[in-house]
């Protein structure tokens, strides 16, 4: 990256502003804005997110927020209710509080006089679901939006559910957010009252896997800020983007098919980061691109920002499978609209381990082709090929990696292989010339199942002629949810059911010589629970199909080779590495007493932010175990320890959430410890269970 230190605004910075909200508590919100605003207002652009401006984002921050304000524009990052320096209590995610205090943040930046009334959010993950959702209150001052790694879906497309299954992010999320809503305040912004504003938070915090876990299915508290109950709502431009190694792939392009306002999509190869840090890269100058965002709809320059493809996307090249990757190798590629006129989708039968070649007549309506009831089983003479069945091992998964990557420790899937021999595998023959896709693939699944709940894993390779494969797309569905997520009905045992299960989206070359393959399994752990009982799958394969979504080599890119800029930014704030930072990424097994285990640790080690002379640290683990084939066996644990020293002030954060099931039930275990330096301070266990809802 590329630090720029000559801007065209002169800017100055006040790190601590109070804004007031309606009942009484107070915001803090950090600001950075041109010096010259005093007298010659700007527009206002707020990010909003619980993670800590002073301390555990401060770093980030300041690569973008005075770069931005460098620019003419007032730059405003704000703590969430509860968090950092802000009042109150951080109760959940995305509550009707949180949007009217994001609401009530907008109408003060538009009245104070360095502001010309208009207003922009921007934000990545939690900011930019916050930023989404605002927008589709229409609030007066906002005139856009620029979006990164976010859903439209709180339910079917976030770190909860998956196709109706539960997602050990969920847990992970969970015990993040535990940590992170029960820090203290720093006395040096707050005074003498951080103690009684940390106790606070601590005495009415409640671990947020109960709340998730109370609500498996689809209903109104996962309706409340899904943007997509009402796409209408949403009436200002979005620049919306996100990166195939991310969970978060799928929304960019929803939301341009969707949206009906001035939008843009931009997909990279990036894991969940902004695009100017992206990894795997290449990186962007993303900050460039959201500059001329903001000009364009708060300036009103006509720069012709909405020239060009609606999406920008990066089409992989095929890679050996890794955990982590540096680079991605291959292209920008552009459409003009989204669905893409370009995009053709292309039916592939099924047999028994082979994936068949096109089905031409899908486009003329062949109901076979459309995997439609009837005749579809029928073959000379009247018999039926039997199916092809599986029952998958626990292990099953394990290489799976994280549902959203950070890259850090190394979370991306690796080599298939493993995965494969305890799963059901349709190959193509070896392809005889390049093939790209771009969109969702589907499958289509003639079926039965031998347990009332069950769940299917379908996951597309890339296998090279080496044999390794590399997951270019998995998606999950829990059968109980054929008829929908929000009436979950068991699965008759026996029975034949249809089920499609959508894999997430991916833009992907195949080259000559490669197959792709698909394969199935009947359990996924530990990125999804597994359901109760091992259950038998069994696929009538001949009834069965595979839709790619393909994108022909022969159509023109409609996009320059390099499109972006060098990423830049300004000059990270000065801190100072105290201590090793470690990240692990380990898969154990015990084969005496057929023990499984995934760890892993992420430790920024601690680090000293050198304005504030402010050392923090962070370490969080993850564990997930299981013994043999035993599916009520599975275990999940977030434990996290957060810790803050100035002086002789010298706080830590305890938390560790584990959560356990038998057949009928979930079981959640967790404790919140407070500590002044070696005393605790404050301690609270939770011991808590819920009903499984068909999962």
């Amino acid at each position: 990256m590329r630090f720029v230190t000559q801007l065209p605004y002169a800017t100055k910075e006040e790190e601590h502003v109070a804004i007031p909200m309606s009942d009484g508590v107070e915001l803090s919100a950090r600001i950075w804005r041109p010096t010259s605003s005093d007298s010659e207002p700007v527009p206002a652009v707020l990010e909003y997110i619980p993670y800590r401006k002073r301390d555990l984002s401060a770093v980030r921050d300041s690569i973008h927020h005075p770069y931005i304000a460098g620019h003419g524009y007032a730059c405003v990052r704000v703590d969430i209710r509860g968090t950092g320096e802000s009042e109150g209590v951080l109760r959940d995610e995305y509550l009707e509080r949180e949007q009217q205090d994001a609401e009530e943040v907008l109408a003060w930046l538009a009245e104070q006089p360095w502001c010309d009334g208009g207003t922009g959010m921007m934000g990545i993950s939690w900011g930019a679901f916050a930023a989404l959702q605002v927008a589709a209150r229409q609030p007066p001052s906002l005139r856009g939006i620029v979006i990164a790694s976010f859903t439209d879906d709180r339910h079917a497309d976030d770190m909860h559910y998956m196709g109706g299954a539960l997602l050990s992010d969920n847990l992970a999320e969970a015990g993040t957010m535990f940590a992170y809503g029960t820090c203290p305040p720093d006395p040096a912004i707050v005074g003498d009252r951080w103690r009684a504003m940390w106790h606070e938070r601590m005495e009415h915090t409640r671990p947020w896997v109960l709340e998730w876990l109370c609500h498996q299915r689809r209903d109104d508290y996962w309706r409340h800020a899904s943007v997509c109950e009402d796409y209408g709502a949403v009436r200002c431009p979005v620049l919306a983007s996100s990166g195939w190694a991310d969970g978060y792939s799928n929304a960019v392009t929803r939301l341009l098919g969707h949206l009906d306002v001035p939008r843009k999509g931009l997909i990279g190869p990036w894991s969940h980061k902004f695009p100017h840090l992206g990894e795997p890269g290449p990186a962007i100058g993303y900050l460039q691109e959201v500059v001329r965002w903001w000009d364009h709809w708060l300036k009103g320059v006509d720069n012709g920002v909405m020239d060009g493809p609606m999406l920008r996307t990066w089409m992989q090249e095929s890679m050996p499978p890794s955990t982590s990757y540096e680079e991605r190798p291959g292209r920008w590629v552009g459409e003009p609209t989204w669905p893409s006129p370009h995009i053709r989708e292309v039916t592939h039968p099924l047999a028994p381990h082979r994936i068949g070649s096109p089905l031409e007549s899908r486009e003329n309506g062949d109901s076979r082709a459309k995997g439609e009831s009837g005749a579809v089983g029928e073959r000379a003479g009247g018999v039926e090929p039997a199916p092809v069945t599986v029952q998958s091992p626990l292990s099953v998964g394990q290489f799976a990696g994280k549902w959203a990557s950070y890259n850090a420790p190394p979370d991306l899937p690796y080599d298939q292989r493993e995965e494969d021999g305890g799963s059901l595998v349709f190959d193509s023959d070896p392809l005889t010339e390049r093939l790209e896709i771009l969109g969702s693939p589907t499958v289509e699944l003639d079926l039965t199942i031998s347990e009332p709940v069950g769940m299917v894993a379908a996951r597309l390779s890339d296998v090279s002629p080496d044999g390794s494969a590399t997951r270019v797309s998995y998606g999950i569905l829990n059968l109980t949810r054929l008829g929908g997520t929000d009436t979950p009905e068991p699965v008759e045992p026996g029975r034949r059911y249809r089920a499609k299960v959508q894999l997430n989206g991916v833009g992907q070359a195949f080259p000559p010589g490669h197959r792709i393959r698909l394969s199935l399994s009947t359990s996924y752990w530990p990125m999804a629970w597994p359901p109760p009982k091992p259950a038998l799958l069994s696929v009538y394969a001949h009834a069965s199909t595979l839709s790619l979504p393909v994108r022909p080599t022969d159509e023109p890119d409609e996009m320059p080779v390099s499109p972006f800029g060098e990423p830049e930014g300004a000059p990270p704030i000065a801190s100072t590495q105290l201590s090793p930072r470690e990240e692990r990424w380990e898969v154990k097994r015990d084969l005496v007493g057929y023990e499984a285990e995934l760890e892993i640790v992420k430790d920024r080690g601690l680090v000293r932010i050198e304005d504030i002379g402010l050392d923090v640290g962070l370490r969080a683990e993850e564990r997930y175990r299981s013994v043999a084939e035993d599916f009520t066996s599975v275990s999940g644990e977030s434990a996290w320890t957060m810790r803050f020293r100035r002086d002789e002030w010298d706080v830590r954060v305890e938390t560790r959430t584990r959560l356990t099931s038998d057949a009928g039930e979930f079981f959640v275990d967790a404790t919140l410890d407070g500590y002044e330096g070696d005393k605790r301070v404050f301690s609270r266990t939770w011991n808590e269970r819920v009903p499984r809802d068909l999962l």
